[in-house]
Formats: C-alpha cells, structure tokens, sequence
C-alpha cells in the first residue's frame, strides 16, 4: 500500500474524532481535509517506523487547537453551548443516557475530554494517547482516571440510576 493509500484509509477514523470535538460535521470535515493535505505534504516527516493513525491525530488536534486560539470566541466549554440542548431521538430506549454523556464529556475540560475521546472512543492505548497529546503517559493515565471520575460525579447528579450505564460506557481501557 502506498502512503497516500493509508492516509485515506484513516479517515473515517479522524472524521469521528474530529466531529467528537467539534460537534460541527462541516468543521470536522475542514478539519480532516486540513490534515490529509498536511500529511501529504509533509510525508518527509513521518517516520516509516511510527504509528500513522497517532501521527495522523496529533495533527489533526494540532489543526483544531490552532483554529481554535485563532477563533477565541469559539468555546466548547461554555455552559450555553449547543450540547446543552440536544435532544435525545425519538424512540430508543438509551437515547436519555447517550444524550446524558454526550453533554456530560462537553462539559468536561478540554484535556480531559481529548483524552476520553481519544482513549474510549478511538481505542487508542494510553502510549498512542500520549504521543498524540505530547504530554507523558501518567498525565494520559491521570487525566482519563479525573475525566471519569468527573462523568461519574456529573452523570449522578443528574440521573442517580444512569451511573452504571456510564461505568460501561468510560471504562473500556
């Protein structure tokens, strides 16, 4: 397989944690056409004995973190933001407990979410997670033990009965 090739085969990957950050499709799908160009582009950089998909994420969070203090009035940690609103659709039985969670990782901080997103919903090792991050594997460790805990402490607050639900949902690693 070429590079080009690998490239394309991850992003349906980065599509999804694109939109896990951004809870915005278009700004998700700007954000992963950012960073297959600068992946091609800068093909010279990427070591052949490294982890493409983390390489491939590292520059994808690198992008968002960018537009993001280019953009200081785009905020996903404010308390009026549009997850404060979702609603659950119509007949399924979970769909209270995913809207729950869904608004409960938004309300986490930054770091914290990144770190569930990228350890709970892409599967990837507290190792990969930290090379992503470029932070040290006990604050990849740290972060994901205070996130859920943070879930936890929030998902009971609202629905006492839910919070099994979520230590499902959070503990996968």
């Amino acid at each position: 397989m070429s590079f080009e090739a690998d490239v394309v085969a991850w992003l349906p990957q980065l599509r999804r944690y694109a939109r896990a950050l951004t809870r915005d499709p278009a700004w998700a799908d700007d954000l992963v056409q950012d960073t297959a160009e600068r992946a091609l582009t800068h093909v010279r950089a990427f070591r052949p004995d490294s982890n493409l998909r983390a390489w491939l994420l590292t520059i994808l969070r690198h992008i968002y973190l960018d537009q993001l203090r280019a953009h200081r009035e785009i905020t996903l940690d404010d308390e009026h933001g549009p997850w404060q609103s979702l609603e659950a659709p119509a007949g399924q039985v979970d769909s209270l407990v995913l809207r729950d969670v869904q608004r409960m990782l938004y309300r986490l901080p930054l770091e914290q979410r990144e770190v569930l997103l990228l350890v709970c919903v892409e599967e990837l090792s507290y190792q990969e997670a930290s090379s992503v991050l470029g932070v040290p594997l006990g604050t990849v460790m740290s972060r994901v033990s205070r996130a859920r805990e943070q879930m936890r402490l929030m998902l009971a607050e609202c629905s006492p009965q839910r919070t099994p639900t979520l230590h499902a949902v959070t503990n996968r690693k």
